[in-house]
């Protein structure tokens, strides 16, 4: 169905209205539609712009995501240094040498396990449910948001069901 409607146009533009309907052999009606049609929809730019943006907002979630893993990382370090302190008693230097050969060697396995981890793509934040530090993943590693996953106490910390067997 269409409806009529009177439109008035400069005398040049409706000259020009006319030969193009003579030259392309179409109606005026058509090319009038075809015009306000055009008029109507979003243009090249605002398509692009619309595309910028949606970009945008995802580049920006995407920060939030790198900033919480990084404070998150650097607050697990901090801590586990604090307590490491705090908890680990000096040696008597009598026993130095045989800490000392001890040390290299855990230190050789964690260096080991953090490889391996790195290479499967495992990653500690991955374990961290959302509701302990309100960010955008959808759960812990166990599946469960906010549960206790076997093996898994209310902070998180690990039992002998989870722990990795190379880093004892």
């Amino acid at each position: 169905m269409r409806l009529r409607t009177n439109v008035y146009f400069p005398p040049e533009v409706l000259r020009q209205l006319i030969d193009l309907a003579d030259r392309r052999k179409i109606s005026r009606s058509s090319i009038v539609e075809a015009a306000v049609t055009s008029f109507l929809s979003p243009d090249a730019a605002d398509r692009a712009e619309a595309a910028l943006s949606r970009r945008l907002d995802r580049l920006s979630r995407q920060i939030q995501r790198l900033e919480r893993d990084t404070a998150i990382g650097t607050e697990t370090l901090g801590l586990f240094i604090r307590l490491w302190m705090t908890a680990t008693p000096s040696l008597p230097k009598e026993m130095n040498g045989g800490a000392d050969a001890k040390a290299r060697e855990r230190f050789q396995t964690f260096v080991e396990t953090l490889a391996d981890r790195l290479n499967k793509g495992a990653s500690f934040l991955q374990d961290i449910p959302v509701d302990v530090v309100g960010g955008v993943r959808s759960g812990s590693g166990t599946g469960e948001i906010g549960g206790q996953g076997p093996g898994e106490h209310r902070l998180g910390r690990s039992t002998p069901n989870n722990v990795d067997k190379r880093a004892e």
